[in-house]
Protein backbone atom coordinates (compact mmCIF):
# COMPACT_ATOMS: atom_id res chain seq x y z
CA UNK A 1 0.00 0.00 0.00
CA UNK A 2 1.36 3.48 -0.49
CA UNK A 3 0.21 6.53 -1.03
CA UNK A 4 0.09 8.81 -4.17
CA UNK A 5 -0.38 12.47 -2.50
CA UNK A 6 1.23 15.18 -4.59
CA UNK A 7 4.60 15.73 -3.91
CA UNK A 8 6.06 19.21 -3.54
CA UNK A 9 6.26 21.51 -6.50
CA UNK A 10 8.86 23.60 -5.61
CA UNK A 11 12.67 23.23 -5.55
CA UNK A 12 15.76 25.30 -4.32
CA UNK A 13 13.94 27.26 -1.70
CA UNK A 14 15.21 25.83 1.79
CA UNK A 15 18.93 25.86 1.74
CA UNK A 16 20.85 22.67 1.27
CA UNK A 17 19.11 19.94 2.93
CA UNK A 18 16.14 21.12 1.32
CA UNK A 19 14.49 18.34 -0.98
CA UNK A 20 14.62 18.75 -4.49
CA UNK A 21 12.85 18.02 -7.62
CA UNK A 22 14.45 16.21 -10.66
CA UNK A 23 14.33 18.20 -14.08
CA UNK A 24 11.82 16.29 -16.39
CA UNK A 25 14.21 15.03 -18.71
CA UNK A 26 16.30 13.54 -15.48
CA UNK A 27 13.60 10.95 -14.48
CA UNK A 28 13.26 7.47 -15.31
CA UNK A 29 10.68 6.39 -18.66
CA UNK A 30 7.57 5.57 -15.34
CA UNK A 31 8.66 8.76 -13.53
CA UNK A 32 8.57 10.95 -16.69
CA UNK A 33 5.16 9.76 -17.77
CA UNK A 34 3.86 10.82 -13.83
CA UNK A 35 5.47 14.11 -14.46
CA UNK A 36 3.15 14.68 -17.31
CA UNK A 37 -0.28 14.34 -15.78
CA UNK A 38 -1.81 17.40 -14.27
CA UNK A 39 -2.34 18.03 -10.81
CA UNK A 40 -5.40 20.46 -10.83
CA UNK A 41 -8.48 20.27 -12.43
CA UNK A 42 -8.12 23.09 -13.71
CA UNK A 43 -4.95 22.03 -15.37
CA UNK A 44 -7.10 19.21 -16.93
CA UNK A 45 -7.33 19.31 -20.31
CA UNK A 46 -10.40 18.29 -21.96
CA UNK A 47 -13.67 16.72 -20.55
CA UNK A 48 -15.16 20.08 -19.80
CA UNK A 49 -18.98 18.55 -18.54
CA UNK A 50 -17.27 15.94 -17.07
CA UNK A 51 -14.74 18.49 -14.66
CA UNK A 52 -18.02 20.59 -14.29
CA UNK A 53 -19.96 18.13 -12.51
CA UNK A 54 -17.18 16.88 -10.62
CA UNK A 55 -16.35 20.82 -10.17
CA UNK A 56 -19.26 20.89 -7.97
CA UNK A 57 -18.98 17.52 -6.16
CA UNK A 58 -16.13 18.52 -4.64
CA UNK A 59 -16.94 22.16 -3.59
CA UNK A 60 -20.74 21.01 -2.02
CA UNK A 61 -18.47 17.72 -0.24
CA UNK A 62 -15.49 20.35 0.70
CA UNK A 63 -18.39 23.05 1.71
CA UNK A 64 -19.95 20.16 4.06
CA UNK A 65 -16.59 18.84 5.29
CA UNK A 66 -17.72 15.20 4.29
CA UNK A 67 -15.91 12.69 2.01
CA UNK A 68 -16.88 13.03 -1.93
CA UNK A 69 -20.11 10.18 -2.57
CA UNK A 70 -17.66 7.23 -4.26
CA UNK A 71 -16.84 7.49 -8.07
CA UNK A 72 -17.39 5.33 -11.18
CA UNK A 73 -14.90 6.67 -13.99
CA UNK A 74 -15.44 5.03 -17.04
CA UNK A 75 -13.77 5.00 -20.91
CA UNK A 76 -10.47 3.57 -23.22
CA UNK A 77 -7.29 3.26 -21.30
CA UNK A 78 -5.28 6.54 -21.33
CA UNK A 79 -7.91 8.90 -21.41
CA UNK A 80 -6.71 10.29 -17.46
CA UNK A 81 -8.86 8.12 -15.34
CA UNK A 82 -6.09 7.54 -12.95
CA UNK A 83 -5.09 11.40 -12.92
CA UNK A 84 -8.40 12.08 -12.13
CA UNK A 85 -9.01 10.12 -9.20
CA UNK A 86 -5.75 11.69 -7.93
CA UNK A 87 -6.82 15.04 -8.73
CA UNK A 88 -10.02 14.61 -6.79
CA UNK A 89 -7.99 13.61 -3.97
CA UNK A 90 -5.56 16.96 -4.36
CA UNK A 91 -8.83 19.47 -5.03
CA UNK A 92 -10.11 17.60 -1.62
CA UNK A 93 -6.73 17.69 0.31
CA UNK A 94 -7.14 14.23 1.02
CA UNK A 95 -4.90 11.11 1.11
CA UNK A 96 -4.85 8.73 -2.16
CA UNK A 97 -4.51 5.33 -1.71
CA UNK A 98 -4.12 3.78 -5.03
CA UNK A 99 -4.19 -0.53 -5.96
CA UNK A 100 -5.68 -2.55 -8.95
CA UNK A 101 -8.34 -5.25 -9.15
CA UNK A 102 -6.30 -8.17 -10.02
CA UNK A 103 -3.96 -7.00 -6.76
CA UNK A 104 -7.02 -7.81 -4.57
CA UNK A 105 -7.45 -11.66 -3.73
CA UNK A 106 -8.56 -11.82 -0.81
CA UNK A 107 -10.81 -10.70 1.46
CA UNK A 108 -8.07 -9.69 4.01
CA UNK A 109 -6.44 -7.75 1.45
CA UNK A 110 -9.17 -5.54 1.05
CA UNK A 111 -9.98 -5.31 4.67
CA UNK A 112 -5.94 -4.18 5.07
CA UNK A 113 -6.61 -1.12 3.11
CA UNK A 114 -10.14 -0.16 3.97
CA UNK A 115 -9.26 -0.36 8.03
CA UNK A 116 -5.82 1.58 7.27
CA UNK A 117 -7.46 4.70 5.29
CA UNK A 118 -7.83 8.10 6.95
CA UNK A 119 -11.12 9.53 7.22
CA UNK A 120 -12.08 11.15 4.01
CA UNK A 121 -9.38 9.37 2.00
CA UNK A 122 -9.53 8.60 -1.66
CA UNK A 123 -9.23 5.22 -2.38
CA UNK A 124 -8.44 4.36 -6.29
CA UNK A 125 -9.09 0.83 -7.43
CA UNK A 126 -7.63 0.73 -10.97
CA UNK A 127 -9.29 -2.29 -12.87
CA UNK A 128 -12.08 -2.71 -10.99
CA UNK A 129 -13.97 -4.89 -13.31
CA UNK A 130 -11.31 -7.80 -12.57
CA UNK A 131 -12.07 -7.12 -8.84
CA UNK A 132 -12.59 -11.21 -7.96
CA UNK A 133 -16.22 -11.32 -7.62
CA UNK A 134 -16.22 -13.06 -4.28
CA UNK A 135 -14.55 -9.92 -2.72
CA UNK A 136 -17.65 -7.47 -4.41
CA UNK A 137 -19.50 -8.44 -0.88
CA UNK A 138 -16.90 -7.23 1.11
CA UNK A 139 -16.67 -3.29 -0.87
CA UNK A 140 -20.86 -3.45 0.22
CA UNK A 141 -21.13 -2.93 3.54
CA UNK A 142 -18.02 -0.43 3.23
CA UNK A 143 -19.57 1.57 0.39
CA UNK A 144 -23.42 2.00 1.79
CA UNK A 145 -22.70 1.67 5.68
CA UNK A 146 -19.06 2.63 6.24
CA UNK A 147 -18.42 -0.65 8.22
CA UNK A 148 -16.93 -3.67 7.06
CA UNK A 149 -17.92 -7.36 8.71
CA UNK A 150 -15.45 -9.95 9.54
CA UNK A 151 -15.93 -13.52 10.20
CA UNK A 152 -13.88 -14.37 13.56
CA UNK A 153 -13.29 -18.84 14.63
CA UNK A 154 -14.64 -21.00 12.38
CA UNK A 155 -17.41 -23.32 12.70
CA UNK A 156 -20.16 -23.31 15.23
CA UNK A 157 -17.96 -21.14 17.21
CA UNK A 158 -17.71 -18.48 14.70
CA UNK A 159 -18.73 -15.37 15.22
CA UNK A 160 -19.36 -11.47 13.09
CA UNK A 161 -17.37 -8.37 14.27
CA UNK A 162 -18.16 -5.20 12.88
CA UNK A 163 -15.21 -3.09 12.19
CA UNK A 164 -16.66 0.89 11.90
CA UNK A 165 -15.01 2.57 8.50
CA UNK A 166 -13.82 6.04 8.25
CA UNK A 167 -15.94 8.19 5.80
CA UNK A 168 -13.73 7.18 2.55
CA UNK A 169 -14.07 8.00 -1.53
CA UNK A 170 -13.96 4.48 -3.58
CA UNK A 171 -12.94 5.60 -6.97
CA UNK A 172 -12.78 2.70 -9.47
CA UNK A 173 -11.60 2.94 -12.86
CA UNK A 174 -12.86 0.59 -15.71
CA UNK A 175 -12.10 0.21 -19.60
CA UNK A 176 -14.86 -2.24 -19.75
CA UNK A 177 -18.04 -1.17 -17.41
CA UNK A 178 -20.04 -3.94 -18.47
CA UNK A 179 -18.21 -6.41 -16.48
CA UNK A 180 -19.02 -4.88 -13.57
CA UNK A 181 -21.95 -6.48 -11.54
CA UNK A 182 -24.90 -4.59 -11.67
CA UNK A 183 -25.01 -4.41 -7.53
CA UNK A 184 -21.38 -3.03 -7.21
CA UNK A 185 -22.48 -0.67 -10.00
CA UNK A 186 -25.24 0.82 -8.61
CA UNK A 187 -23.36 1.93 -5.05
CA UNK A 188 -21.31 4.38 -7.30
CA UNK A 189 -23.13 7.72 -6.67
CA UNK A 190 -21.06 9.75 -9.44
CA UNK A 191 -20.97 7.78 -12.54
CA UNK A 192 -19.11 9.73 -15.64
CA UNK A 193 -17.60 8.11 -18.60
CA UNK A 194 -14.34 9.69 -20.32
CA UNK A 195 -14.41 9.91 -24.03
CA UNK A 196 -11.55 10.19 -26.90
CA UNK A 197 -10.15 13.76 -27.26
CA UNK A 198 -10.66 15.99 -30.18
CA UNK A 199 -7.36 17.16 -32.37
CA UNK A 200 -7.88 20.35 -30.74
CA UNK A 201 -7.69 19.14 -27.08
CA UNK A 202 -4.88 16.74 -27.77
CA UNK A 203 -2.69 19.47 -29.36
CA UNK A 204 -3.31 21.79 -26.35
CA UNK A 205 -2.18 18.67 -23.51
CA UNK A 206 0.97 17.85 -26.26
CA UNK A 207 2.26 22.32 -26.21
CA UNK A 208 1.41 21.43 -22.03
CA UNK A 209 3.57 18.25 -22.41
CA UNK A 210 6.21 20.16 -24.51
CA UNK A 211 6.41 23.08 -22.17
CA UNK A 212 7.55 20.43 -18.78
CA UNK A 213 9.98 18.66 -21.09
CA UNK A 214 11.46 21.49 -21.87
CA UNK A 215 10.85 20.90 -25.52
CA UNK A 216 10.75 23.39 -28.29
CA UNK A 217 7.50 22.82 -30.83
CA UNK A 218 5.63 25.10 -33.43
CA UNK A 219 1.77 24.95 -33.38
CA UNK A 220 2.11 23.12 -36.32
CA UNK A 221 4.23 20.56 -34.87
CA UNK A 222 1.86 19.94 -31.89
CA UNK A 223 -1.43 19.73 -34.47
CA UNK A 224 0.83 16.98 -36.00
CA UNK A 225 1.43 14.81 -33.40
CA UNK A 226 -2.42 15.54 -32.05
CA UNK A 227 -3.77 14.25 -35.19
CA UNK A 228 -2.38 10.58 -34.83
CA UNK A 229 -2.46 10.31 -31.45
CA UNK A 230 -5.64 8.17 -31.41
CA UNK A 231 -7.89 10.57 -29.49
CA UNK A 232 -5.50 9.32 -26.47
CA UNK A 233 -3.42 11.69 -23.86
CA UNK A 234 -1.43 8.93 -23.38
CA UNK A 235 -0.70 7.86 -26.93
CA UNK A 236 0.07 12.03 -27.46
CA UNK A 237 2.60 11.88 -24.73
CA UNK A 238 4.23 8.82 -25.51
CA UNK A 239 4.92 9.99 -29.54
CA UNK A 240 6.08 13.48 -28.52
CA UNK A 241 8.81 11.79 -26.43
CA UNK A 242 9.82 9.87 -29.58
CA UNK A 243 9.42 12.85 -32.15
CA UNK A 244 11.39 14.63 -29.37
CA UNK A 245 14.23 12.19 -29.81
CA UNK A 246 13.90 12.08 -34.03
CA UNK A 247 14.32 16.12 -33.54
CA UNK A 248 16.86 16.14 -31.43
CA UNK A 249 19.16 13.36 -33.51
CA UNK A 250 18.12 14.15 -36.87
CA UNK A 251 16.64 17.76 -37.10
CA UNK A 252 17.63 21.45 -35.60
CA UNK A 253 16.13 20.45 -32.00
CA UNK A 254 12.51 21.76 -32.90
CA UNK A 255 9.82 19.52 -33.57
CA UNK A 256 8.08 21.37 -36.51
CA UNK A 257 5.25 19.98 -38.72
CA UNK A 258 7.68 18.23 -41.21
CA UNK A 259 10.00 17.11 -38.49
CA UNK A 260 7.10 15.73 -36.54
CA UNK A 261 5.29 13.91 -39.85
CA UNK A 262 8.99 12.47 -40.55
CA UNK A 263 9.39 10.96 -37.08
CA UNK A 264 6.00 9.48 -37.05
CA UNK A 265 6.40 8.33 -40.14
CA UNK A 266 9.60 6.44 -38.74
CA UNK A 267 7.68 4.99 -36.43
CA UNK A 268 4.69 3.58 -38.46
CA UNK A 269 2.12 5.85 -36.84
CA UNK A 270 0.03 6.79 -39.94
CA UNK A 271 -1.96 10.03 -41.26
CA UNK A 272 -5.05 8.60 -38.85
CA UNK A 273 -2.95 7.48 -36.09
CA UNK A 274 -3.38 3.88 -37.00
CA UNK A 275 0.34 1.92 -36.08
CA UNK A 276 1.79 -1.26 -37.07
CA UNK A 277 -0.81 -3.33 -35.22
CA UNK A 278 -3.95 -1.74 -36.30
CA UNK A 279 -3.11 -2.21 -40.05
CA UNK A 280 -2.37 -5.84 -39.46
CA UNK A 281 -5.57 -6.03 -37.65
CA UNK A 282 -7.68 -4.74 -40.52
CA UNK A 283 -5.20 -6.36 -43.05
CA UNK A 284 -6.05 -9.74 -41.73
CA UNK A 285 -9.60 -9.33 -41.90
CA UNK A 286 -9.63 -7.94 -45.58
CA UNK A 287 -7.09 -10.28 -47.02
CA UNK A 288 -7.20 -13.48 -45.20
CA UNK A 289 -10.98 -13.57 -44.26
CA UNK A 290 -12.44 -12.03 -47.40
CA UNK A 291 -13.71 -9.13 -45.13
CA UNK A 292 -15.07 -10.97 -42.34
CA UNK A 293 -16.90 -11.42 -40.23
CA UNK A 294 -13.83 -13.03 -38.26
CA UNK A 295 -14.42 -14.33 -34.62
CA UNK A 296 -12.32 -12.03 -31.86
CA UNK A 297 -10.49 -15.62 -30.42
CA UNK A 298 -9.58 -16.40 -34.62
CA UNK A 299 -8.34 -12.67 -35.12
CA UNK A 300 -6.11 -12.83 -32.09
CA UNK A 301 -4.70 -15.96 -33.11
CA UNK A 302 -4.16 -14.31 -36.95
CA UNK A 303 -2.35 -11.65 -35.23
CA UNK A 304 -0.39 -13.16 -32.50
CA UNK A 305 -1.92 -10.48 -29.99
CA UNK A 306 -4.07 -11.28 -26.39
CA UNK A 307 -7.72 -10.96 -27.51
CA UNK A 308 -8.14 -8.25 -24.43
CA UNK A 309 -5.38 -6.11 -25.98
CA UNK A 310 -7.64 -6.48 -29.05
CA UNK A 311 -10.82 -5.60 -27.49
CA UNK A 312 -9.23 -2.83 -24.94
CA UNK A 313 -6.93 -1.40 -26.90
CA UNK A 314 -7.51 -1.52 -30.80
CA UNK A 315 -10.94 -1.91 -31.55
CA UNK A 316 -12.35 1.00 -30.09
CA UNK A 317 -10.06 3.26 -31.97
CA UNK A 318 -10.95 1.01 -35.35
CA UNK A 319 -14.24 1.36 -34.44
CA UNK A 320 -14.86 5.30 -33.74
CA UNK A 321 -12.91 5.29 -37.11
CA UNK A 322 -15.30 3.33 -39.10
CA UNK A 323 -13.03 1.20 -40.40
CA UNK A 324 -14.13 -1.96 -38.41
CA UNK A 325 -17.77 -3.17 -37.35
CA UNK A 326 -19.18 -5.43 -34.82
CA UNK A 327 -21.77 -8.24 -35.97
CA UNK A 328 -23.16 -11.08 -33.76
CA UNK A 329 -20.90 -13.39 -36.19
CA UNK A 330 -17.39 -11.48 -35.26
CA UNK A 331 -15.92 -8.43 -37.06
CA UNK A 332 -16.54 -6.83 -40.28
CA UNK A 333 -14.18 -4.50 -42.29
CA UNK A 334 -15.81 -1.44 -43.78
CA UNK A 335 -15.44 0.10 -46.85
CA UNK A 336 -13.07 2.89 -45.69
CA UNK A 337 -10.68 0.05 -44.35
CA UNK A 338 -10.58 -1.40 -47.75
CA UNK A 339 -9.78 2.56 -49.03
CA UNK A 340 -7.39 3.36 -46.20
CA UNK A 341 -5.42 -0.35 -47.20
CA UNK A 342 -5.55 0.63 -50.67
CA UNK A 343 -6.84 -2.78 -51.79
CA UNK A 344 -10.00 -3.22 -53.69
CA UNK A 345 -13.13 -3.98 -51.67
CA UNK A 346 -15.59 -7.37 -52.55
CA UNK A 347 -18.61 -6.80 -54.99
CA UNK A 348 -21.16 -6.13 -51.93
CA UNK A 349 -18.92 -3.00 -50.69
CA UNK A 350 -17.78 -1.97 -53.99
CA UNK A 351 -21.20 -1.24 -55.04
CA UNK A 352 -21.97 0.82 -52.00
Amino acid sequence: MRSGRPAAEMSGAGGPGAPRIQAPEALPEEDLDRSLRPRRLEDFVGQEALKDQLAVSIAAAGSRGEALDHVLLAGPPGLGKTSLAQILAAELDVPFVQTAGPALERKGDVAAFLTALEPRAVFFVDEIHRLPRALEETFYPAMEDGCLPITVGQGAGARVVTIDLPPFTLIGATTRTGLLTTPLRDRFGIQHRLEHYGAHDLARIVRRSARLLDVAIEDEGAVAIAARSRGTPRVANRLLKRVRDYAEVRGAGVVTGPVAADALDLLQVDHEGLDRLDREILRVICEKFGGGPVGLSTLAVAVGEEQDTIEDVYEPYLLQRGLIERTPRGRAATRRAYEHLGLDPPGPLALL
